[in-house]
């Protein structure tokens, strides 16, 4: 008997991992027969299967970029850029494969997260001024993204990925996540944006106004009459103005600010359309589990009124 139950089981589990997807909405190979499968079959290591050691490779870039951030934006630009590259490719590895896993799509989605969350937190430090800016995109992806999540296992079942979305419920947000091409240039040139702005936090006076340092009257006239006055910030920082961080900084203060404000201003728009994107998912997403609310309240007083009829009798 333990063993009928347990391959029952095992067949429930194996229905109900067939309809998962992976990151790039491509539905894994549904099973329909399991009678012929042991229950005590061979394990497969999810946590080894090639996409998600992309995925893990995409954290380890990621924390790097987050290392060099302070004082080494050109390392850092470049980490931080492999690292979301990489995120088209780990969905290309699953589909190659034929490695879609609900743990990789999930582990992509909260690197993607986190790693944004981290870019903007630094940006919320370089531009102090705008800091409440950042702390709402942060809140408003975080936010959208977790809403969105739980209603879909909450109303579609956890055999639903997040990125099903039916036309009747939202045509943008179907169009957003199950064309691969809209998909990955939002999310390219969104992170573009951002990462436009971190150099020009070291490139642009206009927006970092630090970045010009005056000497004053007296030290001024003091230069005038051929004294060495070193006013430089970097003196400040670090107590060998020679070593490799001076130097870094010191050649970020001279970066061209040129292909930074261009980078910026064509992957501003597509910037803002993620995040008018993030409001409308959480929006449809809070009314789908609004409406769950009421089917569920309509079905609760239902039962009770079947109750109260049954004791009345």
């Amino acid at each position: 008997m333990s063993e009928r139950k347990t391959r029952r089981q095992a067949q429930a589990a194996l229905a109900a991992a067939a309809a998962a997807v992976n990151g790039n909405n491509d539905p894994v190979a549904t099973i329909t027969d399991t009678t012929d499968i042991p229950p005590d079959g061979p394990t497969e290591r999810i946590f080894l299967f090639w996409p998600n050691l992309i995925g893990y490779f995409r954290i380890v870039l990621a924390i790097a970029s987050l290392y060099y951030m302070p004082l080494h934006p050109r390392t850092c630009s470049l980490l931080y850029s492999i690292s979301c590259l990489l995120d088209a490719l780990d969905g290309y590895a699953a589909r190659y494969f034929n490695q879609s896993t609900r743990f990789g799509a999930v582990l992509d989605m909260v690197t993607d997260r986190c790693t944004t969350s981290c870019l903007l937190v630094f940006l919320s430090s370089a531009f102090p001024r705008w800091a409440i800016v950042f702390q709402g995109l942060i809140s408003l992806d975080f936010a959208s993204h977790y809403i969105h999540m739980y209603a879909t296992l909450a109303m579609g079942g956890s055999a639903e990925s997040h990125k099903n979305v039916d036309k009747s419920r939202s045509w943008l947000l179907n169009l957003y996540y199950t064309n691969r091409t809209v998909l990955f240039v939002t999310c390219a040139l969104n992170e573009l944006f951002f990462i436009a702005l971190y150099l020009l936090s070291f490139s642009s006076p206009l927006l970092s106004p630090q970045l010009l340092r005056t000497v004053g009257e007296s030290k001024a006239a003091a230069i005038e009459g051929g004294a060495q006055v070193n006013s430089s910030i970097i003196s400040q920082l670090f107590t060998n103005p020679y070593s490799a961080a001076a130097l870094e900084m010191a050649r970020a203060n001279k970066m061209d600010s040129t292909w930074p404000w261009i980078l910026a201003g064509i992957s501003a728009p597509v910037m803002v359309v993620k995040n008018i994107l993030n409001i409308v998912q959480l929006v449809k997403a809070s009314k789908w589990l609004a409406e769950g609310d009421v089917q569920a309240r309509r079905a609760a007083a239902l039962k009770r009124e079947i109750e109260g009829g049954k004791k009345g009798v």
